[in-house]
C-alpha cells in the first residue's frame, strides 16, 4: 500500500514538474536597435571629465593601468594613445565637481596626476 502510494505521488510530481517547460519568443522592432546605437554613440561623444594618472610607451601604460585597477576598482580606466604616448585616464565624470572630489583621492597614489576634459568625440 505505501509502495503503491509512494509510486503514485511520484509520477503525479513528474507530470506537474514536466508541465514548466515552455519557449518565449520575444519579437523587436528594428528601430528600437538603432535608438540603442545612437543612444550608445552620444554617450560616448558627451563631454566628461577624466583623471590622466600617468603616460609613456604601451607597456608602461598596461603597468599604470594594471595598477590603478587595482587601487580604484569601482573606475572605469582607459589606455589612449595621443602622439606620441599612451595615456591612462580613469572615470567619467559629468561635473567638474564631482572629478575634483576623485582627484584628491587619486593623487595620493598618483602624485602627477592632473584633471581633463576632453574635447567632444566627432565619432
Amino acid at each position: 500500500m505505501k509502495t503503491t502510494v509512494f509510486l503514485v505521488a511520484c509520477i503525479f510530481f513528474t507530470i506537474i514538474a514536466s508541465a514548466q517547460e515552455g519557449t518565449v519568443t520575444i519579437e523587436q522592432d528594428q528601430k528600437i536597435v538603432e535608438l540603442l546605437d545612437i543612444y550608445k554613440s552620444s554617450f560616448e561623444s558627451s563631454e566628461y571629465y577624466r583623471i590622466q594618472v600617468g603616460f609613456g610607451s604601451y607597456a608602461k601604460a598596461q603597468r599604470i593601468k594594471a595598477d590603478v585597477d587595482q587601487d580604484f576598482p569601482n573606475l572605469p580606466s582607459k589606455i589612449d594613445f595621443d602622439s606620441p604616448t599612451y595615456r591612462v585616464r580613469i572615470g567619467r565624470f559629468s561635473s567638474k565637481l564631482e572629478a575634483e572630489r576623485k582627484f584628491i583621492e587619486v593623487r595620493e597614489k598618483y602624485p602627477n596626476a592632473m584633471i581633463l576634459k576632453p574635447k567632444k568625440s566627432t565619432k
